[in-house]
């Protein structure tokens, strides 16, 4: 009996064994590779039907330009199989992206990622620094400065504590401020003008700050109002992000600009009329401010409301065609359109009270007589 039950054992070890180790082969994941490769020839293109659907296809042979087989020469077909547009079609002497995937097996599959563009980016950034220094001077040269110090803020201090799990509201509002205060005084110098812009534009911020709040708790936004937000949460390193703290570290970025542009301007103009008549008073010059300041307001509104109806354009027509069917009031009550719309409501809430703001401080102090005996700013 022990002998017969011992074969049985052996036997279901050896029926088990194989069935776990193609199973491990099978949850193995496909390698995959990247390469930059040159379009040397169309052999064929036209349409053709998969799954009843009608695909753009292309026949073409592309040589490697980099990677462990240079100048290796492949056919391929661009399309067909996984669906394209007319612009993703390649012409001769393009440069592409090649992405090699291999399974376990020796089959190796090739596919078109992407245009090579990266050769073009020093000829637009150089275009891009040239204009602003002609056009600005000396302050286009702070101003660029300004712009490199921002962006190393986001990506060395914001970005990096996000994902060592710290409050992305925090430190995406201690990272605004360290922006606002280097960037604004090397853009447009040290003086009285840019302090008085500066200080308006933290306190607008700070309102922009606590009504965005406010207003993501009243509307119980989570966070989740978009896929790469969802994405974030299916990263076992990204899993762990607040992505409500994310959406308002979000709005409080995005409107920095905006303030920033609103406040230095409506200063400057506040100080320039004071230069020009030196017996101004107060009470006159802040009417002539509100009447420059609504100006701005309303351009800047409809601005900041394109910059985010221009960034959703893909939701929008979305929202247009409905090819779900789904009732419109179930669409516009997702996360996906509240979030544009928190975004906007607090953003331009926050420059329309910087307006009246800076224009109020800015008066007071020119009027002041001991600005107006020095007539300097």
């Amino acid at each position: 009996m022990q002998k017969i039950l011992t074969l049985t054992l052996f036997i279901l070890f050896l029926l088990v064994l194989p069935h776990r180790v193609n199973a491990q082969e099978l949850q193995e994941p496909p390698k995959q590779e990247f390469f930059k490769a040159e379009v040397i020839s169309i052999d064929n293109e036209g349409e053709k039907e998969e799954f009843g659907f009608k695909s753009i296809f292309q026949d073409i042979k592309v040589q490697f330009l980099d990677g462990a087989e240079p100048g290796k020469i492949i056919s391929m077909t661009n399309g067909g199989m996984v669906n394209i547009t007319v612009s993703q079609k390649v012409a001769k002497g393009d440069t592409v992206i090649l992405s090699k995937i291999t399974n376990s097996g020796p089959e190796e599959k090739y596919f078109i990622a992407d245009k090579y563009r990266l050769d073009t980016l020093p000829f637009l950034l150089i275009a891009f620094c040239i204009l602003i220094i002609l056009i600005a001077g000396k302050k286009g040269i702070g101003s660029l400065l300004g712009l490199i110090i921002s962006l190393l803020v986001i990506f060395i201090w914001i970005v990096p504590n996000i994902l060592h799990g710290r409050d992305p509201l925090f430190i995406s509002i201690t990272g605004s401020l360290v922006i606002l205060f280097v960037t604004t005084y090397l853009a447009h110098g040290v003086s009285k003008q840019t302090t008085v812009a500066l200080i308006c534009t933290f306190f607008s911020l700070m309102v922009t700050a606590f009504l965005s709040i406010f207003m993501v708790n009243l509307t119980r936004l989570s966070g989740l109002g978009s896929e790469d937000a969802y994405s974030l949460q299916l990263g076992p390193a990204t899993a762990g992000i607040n992505l409500q703290g994310l959406l308002l570290g979000g709005i409080i970025i995005g409107t920095l600009g905006a303030l920033n542009d609103i406040t230095t301007t409506q200063s400057a103009t506040i100080f320039e009329m004071a230069k020009d008549d030196a017996r101004i008073k107060f009470s006159k010059l802040i009417k002539k401010g509100f009447l420059i300041g609504r100006e701005h307001i309303v351009s800047l509104v409809n601005t900041l409301v394109l910059a985010y109806a221009g960034a959703s354009l893909v939701v929008l027509i979305f929202f247009i065609l409905n090819p779900a069917k789904h009732p419109y009031w179930v669409i516009l009550n997702s996360e996906t359109i509240f979030d544009e719309i928190v975004r906007t409501i607090s953003g331009s809430v926050g420059l329309i009270l910087a307006v009246p703001l800076v224009t109020v401080l800015a008066a007071w102090y020119v009027t002041r007589k001991s600005y107006l005996s020095s007539d300097k700013p």
